[in-house]
């Protein structure tokens, strides 16, 4: 059984924390805007990384498929050839591009480029989660 727990957290966490951000007072001194900021792309990056994990251990055994790569990019192309996500391929492979351009980088471009897509990343997120609990696994009652 698939245990998506980890990324039900995390997602709700994400959606938490951004939604903070969206309603913080533009009064706040800018440090403060900025670590929630950076908050919402650490949750990110977490929610990121147990969305394509889960997503691959579905694609093995929901699905049954033998040779799955251990890497998101490719994680997320199978998925897609099983119609699994809800969103284009290359909208994926633009999350996957934010992941590694935030890795050790918070500031600047990166961090913008990272919050201008969370919104459609949570959507996704929760879109997918949804198709994957429905098709078995093991969901965590809310």
């Amino acid at each position: 059984m698939i245990d998506f727990g980890k990324f039900k957290r995390a997602l709700a966490l994400l959606e938490s924390q951004y939604g903070h951000l969206q309603t913080l007072d533009p009064k706040l001194p800018d440090w403060m805007h900025e670590a929630v900021a950076e908050s919402v792309i650490q949750r990110f990056e977490t929610c990121y990384d147990c969305l394509w994990k889960v997503l691959r251990r579905y694609l093995q055994e929901a699905l049954g498929l033998p040779e799955v790569p251990n890497s998101p990019k490719p994680v997320f192309r199978l998925a897609n050839e099983n119609a699994l996500l809800p969103s284009p391929i290359e909208r994926w492979i633009e999350y996957a591009n934010v992941r590694i351009a935030t890795a050790d980088d918070y500031s600047g471009e990166k961090a913008k480029a990272a919050l201008a897509v969370m919104e459609a990343f949570i959507r996704d997120a929760k879109a997918l989660y949804r198709t994957l609990t429905s098709g078995g696994g093991k969901c965590p009652s809310s």
